[in-house]
């Protein structure tokens, strides 16, 4: 455990340290920020109502879920019981730490941005994969690079954000899993016109 513990915390200041650069000190910060992402949510629901109709209800209602079972089981269950401190609030680490956006006072694994955009990720990829071959591993893509960004401003370890993504990934495989299920009409299904 000590030496996972290590590797952990050097893979940590390889990212954190050894990789900075100007551009990613201005782009990281936002990119991982919730509400860098409010326009790009705004034209998503837009064009999945325009696309998909009344149909669209029961994909918000499932990939609502989907998000709330993944931001509870990581802020919640995960980190109220496991209690690892953020290497930015760890009082003998935080000195090697470059942070570059505000710390947080929770505890750090599982990652909850690695784990929620993660299972956002999955859920549309497996729904919307067949539609959107050219774009569908950019989601993937996307999830992951905001889950690394947060090793990169300093607030979570790189195990916080694997067992996150493997949390989110496995969450949003249920959802879409249990959207398919109760999928036992038309009502739910996503037309591929």
């Amino acid at each position: 455990m000590d030496y996972l513990l290590n590797l952990d915390e050097s893979i940590f200041l390889l990212i954190n340290r050894s990789a900075q650069n100007t551009f990613f000190d201005w782009l990281l910060p936002l990119w991982r920020n919730k509400y860098f992402w409010i326009p790009a949510y705004f034209l998503f629901i837009g064009l999945l109502i325009t696309k998909v109709g009344k149909k669209s209800v029961w994909i918000f209602l499932f990939l609502g879920l989907t998000i709330g079972a993944s931001d509870l089981t990581s802020s919640f269950l995960i980190k109220e019981n496991v209690e690892r401190i953020r290497p930015c609030n760890d009082p003998i680490f935080q000195k090697k730490v470059f942070l570059r956006a505000p710390c947080g006072s929770g505890y750090s694994f599982t990652s909850s941005h690695a784990a929620n955009h993660l299972a956002l990720a999955t859920f549309l990829f497996l729904l919307f994969g067949h539609r959107w071959k050219r774009w569908k591993y950019a989601l993937l893509l996307w999830a992951i690079s905001i889950g690394l960004a947060q090793i990169y401003v300093g607030v979570h370890y790189p195990l916080d954000v694997l067992f996150g993504f493997l949390l989110g990934g496995g969450i949003g495989y249920l959802g879409h899993y249990f959207y398919q299920r109760f999928n036992v009409s038309d009502t739910f299904k996503v037309s591929d016109t």
